[in-house]
């Protein structure tokens, strides 16, 4: 497809928001409209652009900022090119984020929860395995995320994990944490994560004996737990089996005569929520009236 961009702007990586914010200054500032720009991930190429002119400022809001950092770890290959047509238009429409109805505020918006969603599952759904032991000890977890953010997302492993040496492992990049500081390399194949350790079968233990079947919505936990995570969660084997007797179980369970309580539970009763006892009534006709009074 023939290229007729006037400017070419290559970005030294996927995530490369500050790569797309300088450049992006410089071509507003310059006058230079979307349409004139391709936005091109290539580390090697060096960079063409007009310098910003003296002086020049282009204002636009933090929440603007803020968001549109995120709106930079989705994989869609449009995403820089939609962030600097919304930066060309709010330079005449300062309020566009608040137009719900327009075009690109619904795709930026779409894009952000996006990549949300993405940071949450990731976090809730990364299962680490040990290999080495002693000093060679380390943690080692395969996920596979849909956007490109495992690098937005690791500050929240290593304030959860401080104590551990772990990697993450992603086809798009991987992230690693030795205690000391936080590095990334490239993405890896799932081959180079570690296939199970002596810890799993008590997380599917664990997992089997809080499952509450009298409180299971299946729609709800696939909405929750989507069927493509499955394949790299331990506990996922014991799921269908679960659901599957989660009928049983219940009525099971429903069936069961309540225990009754250990002996001790009338003394500490007492002890701390004693009954109050009930007022003393007199019986010497003090207070009687007649119907007439």
């Amino acid at each position: 497809m023939l290229d007729l961009s006037t400017y070419s702007v290559h970005l030294a990586g996927e995530t490369d928001f500050e790569g797309w914010r300088d450049a992006a200054r410089r071509l507003a500032l310059n006058h230079v409209a979307p349409q004139e720009i391709a936005w091109v991930v290539d580390a090697e190429a060096e960079n063409r652009l007009p310098a910003a002119p003296v002086g020049g400022q282009l204002k636009v809001s933090r929440d603007f900022v803020e968001r549109a950092e995120a709106v930079s770890c989705h994989s869609d290959a449009e995403r820089f090119a939609l962030l600097y047509r919304m930066l060309w238009r709010m330079r005449e429409e300062p309020e566009l984020l608040k137009i719900a109805s327009d075009p690109d505020v619904r795709r930026f918006e779409a894009m952000e929860k996006a990549v949300g969603r993405d940071m949450h599952k990731m976090r809730a759904f990364v299962r680490f395995r040990q290999i080495g032991e002693g000093e060679d000890e380390r943690y080692v977890a395969w996920f596979e995320p849909e956007h490109f953010i495992v690098e937005r997302n690791a500050p929240f492993f290593v304030r959860r994990f401080t104590g551990m040496r772990w990697s993450i492992l992603t086809p798009l990049l991987c992230a690693h944490w030795d205690r000391a500081e936080l590095s990334f390399t490239p993405g890896a194949d799932k081959g180079s994560a570690p296939a199970d350790d002596a810890t799993e079968e008590l997380w599917r233990t664990y997992y089997e004996n809080i499952f509450n079947p009298a409180r299971l919505k299946t729609k709800a936990m696939q909405k929750e737990m989507p069927k493509k995570y499955w394949r790299n969660l331990p506990e996922a084997p014991l799921i269908p089996h679960l659901v599957a007797g989660a009928e049983a179980a219940a009525m099971e369970m429903i069936a069961k005569m309540p225990t009754a309580p250990a002996p001790h539970h009338a003394k500490v009763q007492a002890k701390h929520w004693p009954t109050p006892a009930a007022p003393e009534r007199s019986d010497d006709g003090a207070d009687a009236r007649s119907i007439g009074d």
